[in-house]
């Protein structure tokens, strides 16, 4: 088996994960709106949901931190161009090597500490204020949306220039 070819199957493996994820994120938005939809229907009729401000605000979390991935895949971020594109060729080079070094520690140590939290909260017992529903799993969600985050940050580091992923249309 050639180096390469385990590259390709890591690569495959993350693309895996990125999509997954964010087919994780779109069904915790669907379910905002679905709970939301039925909280405020459910009131004017006198039956609002249980729980509603619970479910937005745990499947809010999970929605954020399950687009990080791909919103980095796509590279669909933020970006501010102006003083970067002063710089010559290798100027942004080294830049961008350098924004990528620190991204790649930024959510290595997010994740580190989201796995401990969510230890922390198992430990613990924290539920959430109505539903007493565990914790735990969302923070451990969101270590490891920042573990593949920091899996496509380290693709783009040690492949620049190239695209990752083209956002669908």
């Amino acid at each position: 088996m050639s180096p390469l070819s385990g590259t390709s199957a890591r690569t495959g493996l993350l693309r895996t994960l990125i999509h997954v994820m964010a087919g994780i994120g779109s069904l915790a938005v669907a379910g905002m709106i679905v709970v939301t939809v039925a909280d405020v229907t459910g009131r004017q009729a006198g039956l609002p949901v249980p729980g509603a401000y619970d479910l937005v605000r745990v499947l809010g979390a999970v929605a954020m931190a399950c687009a990080l991935p791909l919103t980095k895949a796509v590279k669909g971020h933020i970006a501010i161009e102006y003083f970067f594109q002063k710089l010559d060729r290798r100027g942004r080079a080294v830049v961008d090597t350098l924004m990528r070094l620190v991204l790649l520690a930024l959510f290595g140590g997010l994740a580190w500490q989201f796995g401990r939290q969510g230890l922390l909260f198992r430990d613990s017992g924290e539920v959430t204020a109505t539903l007493h529903m565990p914790m735990f799993w969302v923070p451990w969600l969101a270590a490891l949306a920042c573990l593949v985050t920091a899996g496509v940050t380290l693709w783009h580091l040690l492949h620049p220039g190239r695209s990752m992923m083209r956002p669908r249309g």
